[in-house]
């Protein structure tokens, strides 16, 4: 099995999209489509993110044809763990690709996702203006007693992925530091899964994001346990539902989010009911065009799981 593949990084999280044509997906919406890459294919996603092909800080993003007939393309977005319902480096990964393919131009770009329609927009220096599904947060000053942390105070918020924004204590975030925050994280959802806590219908609390004391510069830790080099879209679609309904951001207000390395998300919010719908603007580079072998002799060929 011979499959194509381009990749990019958005402020150095990586994105490998998987070109139409070797897997094909059965439903009729793009969470149809979903599940059945989870039931059939999910061998094939473990051999295209994890070792030796990737690792844990690679997102995977399949496309298929849109579901609907003003959309540009669907994408489902995977990890090293599993399928995710969005992914905003992700998408403006996606949405550089299709300009390095040459099947857009600047202008508007629709993409069908399993959590709804995602509209962005190519900007003439290449960056990318999306536009999220609706943010809002579930809970507000969530306490909890994390063994090797101490008292943690945050929100349950939802950007398109499940969140826990840790708003004490603060934390200075650096590269340098990126093992010790990552264990805390992991301390942090530990904690959430034992107490129970969860997303709204049960939903797993899988991402949990750290802040400086500013809130200007994120540590975000995704699911597979690896964290995010970009300053992550549904994070900070989070973070902005947050400050909104804080009154610490107006409609409108520019936002900006620095990630662990030092790029950067801008973002805004407008209100809807129930929450706000984020706006965010970052850069992807393609750096990478190849056809990935999936050898039967390989006893490896679906990955290190």
């Amino acid at each position: 099995m011979r499959i194509s593949v381009i990749d990019s990084h958005t402020g150095g999280e990586p994105t490998r999209v998987v070109l139409p044509g070797v897997v094909q997906l059965q439903g009729e919406t793009m969470a149809a489509r979903r599940d059945d890459f989870r039931a059939r294919f999910d061998h094939l996603r473990a051999g295209l993110v994890n070792e030796p092909r990737g690792s844990e800080v690679w997102v995977g993003a399949l496309l298929t044809a849109p579901v609907e007939p003003d959309s540009h393309a669907g994408v489902i977005f995977f990890n090293n763990v599993g399928a995710l319902g969005m992914c905003g480096h992700g998408t403006i990964g996606v949405v550089e690709t299709l300009r390095y393919l040459g099947q857009i131009s600047p202008g508007p770009v629709r993409l069908d996702t399993p959590v709804g329609t995602v509209t962005a927009t190519l900007n003439a220096d290449h960056s990318v203006t999306f536009t999220n599904v609706r943010s809002y947060r579930l809970l507000k000053d969530v306490e909890l007693t994390v063994p090797g942390v101490g008292e943690v105070v945050g929100d349950v918020s939802y950007g398109g992925n499940w969140f826990f924004l840790v708003k004490h204590p603060h934390f200075e975030i650096a590269l340098a530091r990126a093992e010790e925050l990552t264990r805390v994280c992991w301390s942090i959802r530990a904690e959430l899964t034992w107490r129970g806590i969860t997303g709204e219908g049960g939903a797993e609390i899988d991402h949990v994001e750290l802040f400086t004391e500013d809130g200007a510069t994120n540590f975000v830790q995704c699911p597979g346990g690896a964290y995010d080099r970009s300053p992550c879209g549904t994070g900070t679609s989070a973070k902005l539902a947050g400050l909104y309904a804080d009154g610490k951001l107006a409609a409108g207000q520019e936002f900006r989010q620095s990630s662990v390395t030092g790029s950067v998300f801008a973002g805004s919010v407008e209100p809807v009911e129930g929450g706000v719908i984020p706006t965010l603007t970052g850069r992807a580079h393609v750096i990478a065009e190849s056809t990935l072998i999936f050898d039967d002799q390989d006893p490896l060929r679906w990955g290190l799981v």
